[in-house]
C-alpha cells in the first residue's frame, strides 16, 4: 500500500508507518457506535444553581488553594470559514452579477462602519451599488487591504470601544486579568496556533500587552503553542484508499481539535480554562462572563476537594459503608453507575479507578440553536456509566433510543471548561492515556474538486476527555457570544 518514498514522507512528519495503518484500518472499519442511556437534562446529569449556589461556587474559586493555572485558547486555523459566504458573494460580484440586497455580503457593505474593522482610510462611504459591495468585500477579505479572509480570528478586529479596537485575542487578556490572576497577579495564557501565524499573533500581542499589564494590574505570561504535524491523520478517497495529491504524495489533514490534548497534556498547571478563541464579547459583558467562569471554577474545586477526601478515606479506612457512600455521590452528582463488585476488595479498586481521574467541569448553555455538541450519559465499555459530550455525527441515527435521548436534549456544550489536571498526591496526570480512541469519527471532505474522507480524533472536549470525571453546569446564554460568521459581529454583544 505504501512506498519507500510514502513511508519517508511519513517519517518526515514524524509520525509512524504503523499509525497510519490503523488510520486507515478505522477507514475501513468504521467506529463503534455509541451506547446512549439518555440525555444529560436538568436534575439528571446537569446542575443548575440557585443564587445562593452560584455566589457561593464563585466565593470558593476565591479561597481555594490551587497548584498554578492557566487559560488556554484554541486558536489555530485562518478565519476562512468565518468569511465563506463573503468569499462566494465577491465571486459572483466580480463574474458581472449584483447580489440581492438580503445576502450576506449586502448586509456586511450596507452596514461596514458598524464593524469594528471598519476605517475611513479603507473603505468609502455606503452606497447602493454592485461596484461598492464589489471593493468593500475585496478590501476586507484581500490585500492590499485587511486581508482578513487568510488570516486567524485572533487578530480580527472585533470589538470598538471609545478609543480603541480590540482583537479576538485582546478580549481574552482582559478576561483573564479579569479572573485568572494569581496571587502575584500573573495571568497564565496559552495560544494554540499555527507556525504560519505566528508572526501576526506577536504583532496583536506587541500591540496591547503593556498597555492592559498597565490598565489592570497584571503581568501576562503568554505561550504559543502549535498542533503537532504528527497528529495530523491520513486523507482516504471514498474506496478507503490513501487520498494522493496531483504529484502523487499522500494527503494529511489536521485530526481536529482533538489533537489539541497533546498541547493540553504538557500545561503545567493544576487548574485550566478552555475557551475558544471566537467566543468573547464586548466588555459590557463582563461581568456575566467572569461571574460564571469563577462559577464554574469554583465548582471544579469544590468537586476536587470532596473526590480527593473520599480517595484519602479509601486509603486510611475501606469499608462498605464508605464503598456505598462513594457510590451514591458518583450516581447523584456525576451520573456514574458502578457495576456490580464481586468483593470488597475489587469493589474498592474499581471506585479508586472512578474517583482518581482528571476533573472536568463543562458549562452548558440552554439550546436555543446554536450549534454546539451535546451533553449525554453513556454505557461503558466497563458496564459503568458516565457523562459526556457528544456531536451529533456521533449519535446512531438507526438507533430508536439514541434517537429520542437526542430529541429530549435541553443543552448543548459551548465549549466552556474548566480542568483540573492533578492527582491527590499532587501529581501530574497523563492525558494521553485518558483518551477513547473509539470516540472520533469520519467526515467529508474535499481537495482541489476531488471527494474524500477525513479523520477526526476523538474530539478534545468529547472523546480526548472520555475517561475524566465529569460535571455539567448550567450557565446563561449570555456567556456565550461565538463569532462563526462575521455577521455575527453586529450581534448586540459585539456591538459597544
Amino acid at each position: 500500500m505504501f512506498t519507500q518514498k510514502d513511508i519517508a514522507q511519513i517519517e518526515a512528519r514524524g509520525a509512524k508507518l504503523q499509525t497510519i495503518e490503523e488510520q486507515i484500518d478505522r477507514f475501513k472499519q468504521g467506529f463503534p457506535a455509541m451506547k446512549i442511556a439518555g440525555a444529560a437534562v436538568p436534575g439528571r446529569g446537569i446542575k443548575v444553581l440557585s443564587d445562593a449556589e452560584t455566589a457561593a461556587a464563585a466565593q470558593y474559586y476565591s479561597t481555594a488553594k490551587v497548584d498554578g493555572k492557566c487559560k488556554f485558547v484554541p486558536a489555530s486555523g485562518a478565519a476562512s470559514r468565518m468569511f465563506k459566504d463573503m468569499f462566494a458573494g465577491l465571486d459572483k460580484l466580480e463574474a458581472g452579477e449584483d447580489l440581492p440586497a438580503d445576502a450576506p455580503g449586502s448586509k456586511l457593505a450596507a452596514r461596514i462602519k458598524d464593524f469594528a474593522f471598519y476605517s475611513p482610510e479603507l473603505f468609502s462611504e455606503p452606497e447602493d451599488s454592485a461596484a461598492y459591495r464589489k471593493a468593500t468585500l475585496a478590501t476586507m477579505l484581500r490585500e492590499p487591504g485587511l486581508g482578513y479572509g487568510v488570516k486567524p480570528k485572533g487578530v480580527l478586529k472585533f470589538h470598538r470601544y471609545a478609543d480603541e479596537v480590540r482583537t479576538a485575542m485582546a478580549e481574552h487578556l482582559v478576561e483573564a486579568a479579569d479572573y485568572m490572576r494569581g496571587a502575584d497577579g500573573v495571568c497564565n495564557l496559552v495560544f494554540t496556533i499555527s507556525p504560519e501565524h505566528k508572526q501576526l499573533f506577536e504583532d496583536a500581542l506587541r500591540d496591547v500587552k503593556s498597555l492592559f499589564e498597565h490598565r489592570y494590574g497584571v503581568y501576562y505570561n503568554i505561550t504559543f503553542t502549535y498542533q503537532d504535524k504528527a497528529t495530523d491523520t491520513i486523507a482516504v478517497d471514498m474506496d478507503n484508499e490513501p487520498f494522493r495529491t496531483e504529484t502523487g504524495e499522500l494527503l494529511f489533514r489536521p485530526a481536529g481539535h482533538g489533537a489539541l490534548i497533546y498541547n493540553l497534556d504538557h500545561v503545567d498547571a493544576e487548574l485550566v480554562s478552555i475557551k475558544n478563541i471566537d467566543n468573547v464579547a464586548h466588555e459590557k459583558l463582563l461581568p456575566a462572563t467572569s461571574l460564571y467562569k469563577r462559577v464554574l471554577m469554583g465548582e471544579a474545586l469544590r468537586l476536587r476537594d470532596r473526590i480527593f477526601d473520599y480517595l484519602r478515606r479509601l486509603d486510611d479506612a475501606p469499608s462498605e459503608a464508605l464503598c456505598s457512600e462513594i457510590e451514591i455521590f458518583l450516581s447523584r452528582e456525576l451520573c456514574v453507575k458502578m457495576p456490580k463488585a464481586s468483593s470488597l476488595e475489587a469493589r474498592v479498586a474499581a471506585l479508586r479507578a472512578k474517583l482518581d481521574r482528571p476533573i472536568r467541569v463543562c458549562g452548558m448553555v440552554r439550546n436555543e440553536g446554536e450549534p454546539g455538541g451535546g451533553p449525554y450519559i453513556i454505557e461503558g465499555k466497563d458496564g459503568s456509566t458516565s457523562l459526556q459530550i457528544l456531536e451529533s455525527v456521533q449519535i446512531p441515527k438507526d438507533d430508536p433510543k439514541a434517537m429520542a435521548a437526542m430529541s429530549g436534549a435541553t443543552h448543548f456544550n459551548p465549549v466552556d471548561l474548566v480542568c483540573l489536571l492533578r492527582d491527590y498526591k499532587g501529581r501530574k496526570f497523563d492525558l494521553l492515556k485518558r483518551v477513547d480512541p473509539d470516540a472520533g469519527f469520519m467526515s467529508s471532505k474535499s481537495y482541489q474538486g476531488r471527494d474524500l474522507k477525513a479523520l477526526e480524533m476523538p474530539g478534545l472536549w468529547n472523546g480526548a476527555m472520555s475517561d475524566w470525571n465529569t460535571l455539567f453546569v448550567e450557565v446563561p446564554v449570555e456567556t456565550f457570544n461565538p463569532v462563526k460568521v462575521v455577521l455575527d459581529l453586529l450581534r448586540p454583544a459585539h456591538q459597544a
